[in-house]
């Protein structure tokens, strides 16, 4: 869900397509989040039952919710050792603005708008998406690649102790605190703000540059510990059920606590963090077969479509009808419903946005036969040449 979780490349170094692989299984797991819960499919859980099929959506959602700390982790992974380039920023607002603009038209004048009023707030969102918060996500990213030149420099000449520090106290403030007391924080925004993007991101870099040794040494048989990670994965989700069906008994037992019934559930508690970076460890380490690398390197690029068409306001609260939600009332219908909507949306996401950077790079070498078009692009290239890192700037000489 970003313009670098698009941008897979390390600078000088080959293709991770162990990422690619978990940019594209997020993608997967961010739409049976919205399906699921726009769906109506997770039933209130305060109420008396859940049944076996509203149980089951939770548990799926437990295991989905690390979906966004995970794009959290690839983008801060690679934007960690890159430098701030505003024709990426350019591009990626870009991309926002034709999806958000196109799509949300659309929405609005074919009438299959529901539970968002068609007014002057709704075009204002259109059409001032980043600052509107149409995309809560993409509005958090670009506000953290905003700050990249500072903070990139600070993470590059930053010791180990100094960003283990940096990252525990974060870590502390933003996510250890919340989890462990039996209260509601009210600045806590549960991770739907730039300020968790900036955590997650510091830990990422931290990975990047120094590793974490007990979920990436290497044993004296050379086995990589990819299975750890995995445990971490599985464990964290399902301590993050538990915490949800444990916050549950305690409401039916006492009438209280009620606000902080999906609190393991959020972005920013310390059960998701750690599922999150288990998944990420595990598949940064995975080895994947040349044939499956590329077809994962071809699709990944356009993962962002995905999002950006399904989450579009004109259309969010409406594809999942369209696709049966309304009518799922069993364990084995709703099961095969996710399945639906991922193979359907992720579909039509990828081919959207394949279609989106073709007539974007029509557009280019046009505008490239045009004197203002090429001015413009050459002050865009100056501009990035003055944030370009030591790394890229090596990189840029040896291959002249």
């Amino acid at each position: 869900m970003n313009a670098d979780i698009q941008q897979t490349k390390n600078i000088g170094t080959k293709r991770e397509a162990g990422l690619d692989l978990l940019r594209l299984l997020a993608m997967m797991m961010v739409v049976v989040l919205h399906y699921l819960g726009k769906g109506k499919l997770l039933p209130d859980l305060s109420g008396e039952t859940l049944g076996n099929t509203g149980v089951t959506a939770w548990l799926l959602e437990s295991f989905c919710i690390v979906a966004v700390n995970t794009y959290m982790l690839i983008s801060g992974y690679f934007l960690s050792q890159s430098s701030f380039k505003v024709n990426r920023l350019i591009q990626l607002w870009l991309q926002i603005w034709v999806y958000s603009v196109g799509f949300g038209l659309l929405g609005a004048l074919s009438g299959i708008v529901v539970e968002t009023p068609v007014d002057i707030h709704y075009f204002l969102t259109l059409f001032f998406p980043i600052s509107m918060g149409h995309y809560w996500f993409m509005s958090a990213y670009v506000y953290l690649y905003l700050l990249l030149p500072l903070v990139g420099i600070a993470v590059r000449h930053m010791s180990k102790k100094q960003m283990q520090w940096s990252i525990g106290l974060l870590l502390f403030a933003y996510s250890i605190l919340k989890s462990v007391l039996p209260l509601r924080l009210e600045l806590d925004a549960q991770g739907y703000d730039a300020m968790w993007y900036l955590c997650v991101f510091l830990l990422a870099a931290y990975v990047r540059k120094f590793g974490i040794c007990f979920l990436e040494k290497k044993d004296s048989g050379e086995k990589s510990r990819n299975g750890f990670g995995l445990l971490m994965y599985f464990g964290g989700a399902l301590f993050v059920f538990g915490g949800l069906m444990g916050m549950r008994a305690l409401y039916l037992e006492t009438g209280s606590f009620q606000r902080m019934l999906k609190m393991s559930m959020e972005y920013n508690h310390v059960f998701v963090l750690v599922a999150s970076l288990g998944l990420f460890v595990a598949f940064k380490n995975l080895k994947v077969v040349p044939k499956l690398a590329a077809i994962a390197k071809a699709i990944a690029p356009h993962a962002l479509g995905v999002y950006l068409l399904h989450e579009n306001i004109g259309l969010r609260y409406t594809w999942q009808n369209w696709l049966g939600a309304n009518r799922i009332e069993t364990v084995p219908e709703l099961i095969a419903g996710v399945l639906v909507a991922v193979v359907v949306v992720f579909t039509c996401g990828i081919l959207i946005d394949v279609v989106r950077k073709y007539l974007f790079d029509i557009v280019h070498k046009v505008g490239m036969k045009t004197k203002p078009y090429r001015k413009l692009c050459e002050v865009i290239e100056k501009a990035d040449q003055l944030f370009a890192c030591e790394g890229e700037n090596r990189v840029s000489e040896s291959g002249k």
